[in-house]
């Protein structure tokens, strides 16, 4: 739930108020915000033991239970319910009240978390009672401390100080996410807060991207701005609150029987968690769905739609009224338009901020400080990607700031166009923290030449302002080395890199994660500068250390193993056979041998894929981008081993698949196109390789800058 669109009420009831220099609007990001904390009406901060109600700390309130139905039989399989016979009605007054706190498994370790100042993150998804969880043990453990609430990203370094001064304060960042991003919260003020417990909160999918980031470190540094952000989240003590109820929390509940609104979640099955049936949250989807019904609520599904997906598309805030109005209309269009004779914008809008006796608000919010699509509605099954015309929409809107998150999201979803549109305008915003992941949004999309001239300013600029070892300017030189090889000079790569090792070995220690990923780029340039034996002696080294310290099943040791197989082959083959000198052997006994050796390692390096692609598919699903480079490896293979039918059919399915991730014009897309039509032309199919070519080579010329690998492969082949 959004801090100050929900606590409008909810202050006034618990007797706080909510004082800031200027209050925020929902389309503009006003400077008076820095001081939006959560406060008594006399302006003090409140100590936690005033706090006696928990949706005033961003906890969402359960529904009424409907009159009329009382608990028939309490079993080891669930909770009947019956219908009350007339003139036994219950009273729903008990929806004025919230229910009492039923103790998580996890609370023991939570308590633990908390005794001692910190930073610790409940991480849970929506609805699943993570934030009443963290503020019942956080107010039981310290009730006497501060509680200092920033109500927007904006007030947050006025909350830092404030926190950083009390001798006992508790720093509340309930749904964390809105807190990071251009002017969010760093480490550096982690680090002045010596003697504040910070206690935050975070949606899985959210705290699931930073884990995503991390995994996609397999070759590289970080590949974005979300460095810091992960940085940050590893200083916290992780606390995961599963959403649904175990046998043990359930029985707990079951003491509070006499509350109807428990007794319904209970009787809900355990399917849902008791926290989200409290909540009204399962019949969210559905109430959503048949909004769209002819003579229902067609606008009012078409405005929650757009602000589902403001959410989806990285903006952190709540969405003005006047945007909602300018930006449902095609959702509108899309299911039928006027024949289905949708409702008046304000009735479209109370309809989707109302909640029912089953089911809570879709849409929180107000006119003054926007609206904000519920958090369970982001994860509903079905949702595509963020339609084109609903982020473009938002971008033109956003400020830079807003604009920063947009990229952020794009970047790592792969849509590598927007990422650009996004840091470009955040950049020319004002906001100096998109300058590099505009460069390596740009170098992604298919235009490294022009990244890592981008990086050599950024790199010189941090190199005279920080020095060449502080970590920033490591992370900086660490792309442009990559780019530097993206762009065709592999040779050149691998020399940055070698030097990048030495300096990251000794600024930051031999294990730390930007060592072993510099070492892997090291090995990769070394060996796409033609040899791979040393690059396999590199990565053999590297497996060895990553193993140790991550074990077998973690991101980075699958990405290593990959590119171990992969120059194993390479020096195996003929080719690298004759590079070392094979050439200049005398007599055909010693090229037979070559030749025989090849064919052995590329049927070893099949094998030991196979086995890889399973592991892969088994850790990380069969549609990360490291999973399909693992299957474009095999294809790969296939292709050098002669057998161009089976080359071409597994080509076309990665081509597939990362059209389906990654979207159209993305080049590692263009480059499984490219590879597939290669592999048809060896089976002789040359027309339907012409075809594929034809629209590979559009696509591609629309997003690669000139002279880009794939372009010249792609003439080669038209020839």
């Amino acid at each position: 739930m959004t801090a100050v669109a929900a606590l409008a009420g909810l202050a006034r009831l618990a007797g706080l108020a909510v004082l800031a220099a200027g209050r925020p609007r929902p389309g503009k990001r006003a400077g008076g915000a820095a001081g939006a904390l959560l406060r008594t009406p006399a302006g003090r901060i409140p100590r936690l033991r005033t706090l006696d109600r928990p949706e005033t700390v961003g906890v969402h309130p359960a529904v009424v239970h409907p009159v009329g139905v009382h608990v028939a039989e309490v079993s080891p399989v669930g909770v009947r319910l019956a219908a009350v016979p007339p003139g036994g009605a219950r009273s729903a007054e008990a929806g004025a009240t919230t229910p009492a706190y039923l103790e998580r498994d996890v609370a023991p370790r939570l308590r633990a978390a908390l005794a001692r100042p910190g930073f610790v993150l409940v991480v849970g998804e929506s609805l699943s009672g993570r934030t009443r969880l963290a503020y019942e043990v956080t107010r039981a453990l310290h009730p006497r401390h501060a509680f200092v609430r920033p109500l927007t990203r904006a007030a947050l370094p006025e909350a830092v100080r404030v926190a950083g001064r009390r001798r006992r304060a508790v720093l509340w960042l309930d749904d964390l996410e809105e807190y990071l991003g251009a002017g969010g919260l760093v480490t550096a003020q982690l680090d002045g807060l010596r003697r504040a417990v910070v206690v935050a909160t975070m949606r899985t999918e959210e705290y699931g991207r930073y884990e995503a980031r991390d995994a996609s470190r397999l070759t590289g540094s970080d590949r974005d701005a979300w460095r810091d952000r992960r940085d940050l989240l590893g200083r916290a003590t992780v606390i995961r609150l599963d959403r649904r109820w175990s046998p043990g929390e359930r029985r707990r509940a079951e003491a509070h029987l006499d509350d109807p609104r428990i007794a319904a979640a209970l009787g809900a099955g355990e399917r849902f968690g008791v926290a989200e049936a409290l909540a009204g949250a399962p019949g969210l989807p559905a109430r959503w769905d048949s909004g769209w019904a002819a003579g229902a609520h067609p606008r009012g599904a078409a405005v929650l739609a757009a602000a589902v997906d403001c959410r989806r598309a990285g903006l952190r805030r709540p969405v003005a009224e006047e945007w909602l109005r300018a930006l449902h209309p095609p959702y509108l269009a899309g299911r039928g338009g006027g024949a289905l004779r949708p409702e008046p914008f304000a009735e479209a809008l109370d309809w989707a901020l109302g909640a029912d006796r089953t089911t809570g608000a879709l849409l929180t919010g107000s006119r003054t400080h926007g609206y904000t699509a519920c958090g369970y509605l982001l994860d509903a099954p079905g949702l595509g990607p963020v339609p084109d015309q609903l982020w473009q929409g938002l971008l033109a809107r956003a400020e830079a700031e807003d604009a920063y998150d947009m990229g952020l999201v794009a970047h790592q979803e792969g849509r590598l166009g927007r990422a650009v549109q996004a840091f470009t305008r955040a950049r020319s915003g004002g906001v100096t923290a998109a300058e590099l992941p505009l460069a390596l949004a740009v170098g992604d999309s298919g235009r490294p030449r022009r990244a890592a001239a981008d990086l050599a300013g950024i790199v010189r600029r941090r190199e005279l302002r920080l020095g060449p070892r502080h970590p920033d300017t490591l992370a900086a030189r660490h792309q442009l080395a990559y780019f530097t090889g993206e762009a065709g000079n592999a040779r050149a790569a691998a020399a940055r890199f070698a030097t990048l090792v030495a300096d990251t070995r000794a600024a930051l220690g031999p294990g730390h994660p930007d060592t072993l990923a510099a070492r892997h780029q090291l090995a990769y340039f070394t060996g796409a500068a033609g040899d791979p034996r040393s690059a396999v002696r590199q990565l053999e080294a590297l497996l060895a250390d990553r193993l140790g310290s991550h074990g077998p099943d973690h991101p980075q040791v699958l990405a290593t193993r990959r590119g171990l197989i992969w120059f194993r082959a390479a020096s195996a083959s003929p080719a690298t056979a004759r590079a070392d000198g094979a050439e200049r052997a005398e007599g055909a006994g010693r090229a037979a041998r070559a030749e025989s050796a090849g064919t052995a390692g590329t049927a070893e390096a099949e094998r030991q894929l196979a086995d890889l692609l399973a592991d892969a598919e088994r850790v990380l699903g069969s549609f990360d981008p490291h999973t399909l480079a693992v299957r474009a490896a095999r294809a790969a293979l296939a292709a050098r081993a002669g057998r161009s039918a089976e080359a071409a059919r597994a080509w076309a399915g990665v081509a597939a698949d990362r059209t389906g991730v990654l979207g159209e014009g993305h080049p590692h897309v263009v480059h499984a196109r490219l590879e597939w039509a290669r592999a048809q032309i060896a089976d002789g199919r040359r027309e339907e390789a012409r075809a594929l070519l034809a629209g590979t080579i559009e696509a591609a010329a629309r997003t690669l800058e000139p002279g880009h690998r794939y372009l010249r492969l792609a003439r080669e082949l038209v020839l």
